[in-house]
């Protein structure tokens, strides 16, 4: 078993948009805490809330966005910091990293030497951090969240200490859930059950779990030493001077990558990522790999690219210019395969994605976008558009949503929502009160200047948000109208205004 070094610095994402970690703050992503302060959470914040919730717990609340790019360029300074001591040093994620424990170890008297040595380092550079050591990188994260700053699990110890942590820290919900209701409450309890029995009620996934609370590799050892060089490269002349052109090449490259581990059956989990510049510096670092996509390799190149220029260097300029860029896969075992859908929609896929990173090459990062769900009341507010190659959601948040339209969705939601006026029987504008009371039955819809005949009606919805924020606040209700030229709208009224918000086909 591989004794590894993990450090790890506490609320990571709140650290790196500036929040100060004595005062109550957080950050959010698609309306829901992502992070929160120690002083949050001594008042009742906890990541995965609602902000309104986390707010109403503590309404001194400080509340910033998150931002990734910040996350991964400023970690790159305690990555740097790190690798002054040991240069094979692993990023797993923006706020975590590792490095193998027992040759270092050695030259600095000590594991608990060690230890103690790189958590004063990260702390001499500004952050806040907890180090811990333990055979696999999963005991050694937790063993850096133990005790005060972290601490070291004895070899062969790995299982003991993993065996009273509540399921939580397996990070899958779903499994946690199922396994509570069937009696099984802590690592330990999930370690006990058979190997075989894991495997066969809860798939490739539980099984995987199981290996980690049993204080195991994630996959048995079975690393693969191809024949051929599958590193990839590629050079830049003249050097690069701007951080898009090293970006764009990387993207290039991870895909080029890929291919050549999957022609070979294998499948990377550890990356390394080289650079030289024009003035001969050559800058490398390690990346926990598992699958990333070629944009999120790109991504990562873009983190380390903003970290390495010195001050006075604008973002988008790499100082001194890049002369050639490698992608180096550190770590292969062999590829377990996926399941191909029996009509070839996987490789279709793959061909898009592989057109969309040319076009992207040519219009930039946002040239190309998909369209996401995502929570909302209205259904313009459901579906966001981001860069083909950024990570998606994992499925709409849940509600519930007060004031939101019920299913059918509507067709067609224009850009540029069209005015309307909705009159009753007597010729008068139907008005909503504030408290959502209609004026009359409607009678006639007018759109685009031409008028039609209500036949059907039903609402209102209404919808009062952010009324904590007057700058952004909002009223509004929502209407279904049908009319008997055969059409279906979406009205909605705002203001005093009425506007079609969508229409149903």
């Amino acid at each position: 078993m591989t004794r590894v070094l993990v450090v790890w610095c506490p609320d990571w994402p709140v650290t790196a948009v500036g929040v100060d970690a004595s005062a109550a703050g957080a950050v959010v992503e698609r309306g829901r805490v992502a992070a929160c302060t120690a002083a949050a959470r001594a008042e009742g914040v906890r990541r995965g809330q609602r902000l309104r919730d986390a707010q109403r717990r503590c309404p001194e609340l400080a509340v910033r966005e998150r931002d990734a790019d910040a996350e991964g360029r400023l970690f790159e300074t305690v990555a740097a910091a790190v690798a002054e001591l040991t240069p094979r040093v692993e990023v797993v994620r923006p706020g975590l990293c590792a490095l193998p424990a027992r040759g270092a170890a050695q030259f600095h008297d000590g594991e608990e030497a060690l230890r103690v040595l790189v958590q004063d380092t990260v702390v001499e550079a500004g952050y806040d951090c907890g180090a811990g050591v333990a055979d696999g990188l999963f005991a050694a994260e937790l063993a850096a969240r133990a005790g005060q700053g972290g601490v070291v699990v004895p070899e062969g110890g790995a299982a003991a200490f993993l065996a009273p942590y509540p399921l939580a820290v397996l990070d899958r919900p779903e499994l946690a859930d199922l396994l509570r209701r069937l009696g099984v409450k802590t690592l330990g309890d999930f370690a006990a059950l058979p190997s075989g029995h894991v495997a066969g009620r809860f798939g490739a996934d539980g099984a995987l779990a199981h290996r980690l609370a049993r204080g195991e590799e994630p996959r048995p050892l079975a690393p693969a030493r191809p024949a051929a060089d599958l590193s990839v490269r590629a050079a830049f002349e003249p050097p690069a001077e701007r951080s898009e052109r090293v970006v764009f090449g990387a993207k290039r490259l991870a895909a080029e990558l890929h291919e050549g581990l999957a022609a070979d059956g294998l499948a990377c989990v550890r990356l390394e990522v080289a650079a030289g510049f024009a003035d001969g510096r050559v800058l490398r670092r390690l990346w926990r790999h598992d699958g990333m996509s070629a944009a999120a390799v790109a991504e990562r190149v873009r983190w380390q690219l903003s970290a390495w220029q010195p001050q006075g260097v604008q973002a988008e300029q790499v100082w001194g210019g890049v002369t050639w860029l490698e992608l180096v896969p550190d770590q292969l075992v062999p590829d377990e395969g996926r399941q191909e859908a029996l009509w070839g929609r996987t490789t279709v896929t793959d061909r898009v994605a592989r057109a969309a990173d040319r076009i992207q090459a040519l219009l930039g990062h946002r040239g190309v976008t998909r369209p996401v769900l995502v929570g909302g009341r209205g259904p313009g507010e459901q579906v966001v558009r981001i860069p083909v190659g950024d990570l998606a959601p994992a499925g709409p948040p849940e509600g519930p949503w007060p004031g939101r339209v019920g299913a059918p969705a509507p067709a067609v939601v224009p850009v540029a929502p069209p005015d309307a006026e909705l009159r009753d029987a007597a010729g008068a504008a139907v008005v909503v009160s504030a408290r959502c009371e209609v004026s009359a039955p409607p009678a006639t819809l007018t759109v685009r200047g031409r008028p039609a005949a209500v036949t059907g009606w039903t609402g209102p919805w209404p919808a009062d948000e952010r009324w904590w924020d007057p700058a952004r606040a909002r009223r509004r209700a929502r209407f279904q109208v049908t009319t008997d030229d055969g059409a279906a709208y979406l009205l909605a009224v705002e203001g005093g205004r009425w506007h079609v918000e969508a229409v149903y086909d």
